[in-house]
């Protein structure tokens, strides 16, 4: 996963990316999240290769594992 992304401050202002392009990771799970498959990335992204959108999957989801707390703010 992380030959295929990474995150340069010069780049995107900073968002983690698919390596040698400017399409971000947001970007390929909000077209999974709005129901494209793999193939319609790779049709609308050719650019990309499967195991790139599928390096995005790993990176998300390896991010949720982080434990989050929601607080309420004064």
């Amino acid at each position: 996963m992380e030959s295929h992304i990474v995150i340069d401050p010069a780049v995107c202002n900073g968002r983690p990316v698919v390596r040698g392009t400017r399409i971000t990771v947001q970007t390929v799970m909000e077209f999974l999240a709005a129901g494209d498959s793999v193939d319609d990335i790779l049709e609308s992204y050719p650019a990309l290769n499967r195991d790139q959108v599928l390096a995005c999957m790993e990176w998300a989801s390896r991010l949720m594992v982080n434990h989050f707390q929601i607080a309420a703010l004064a």
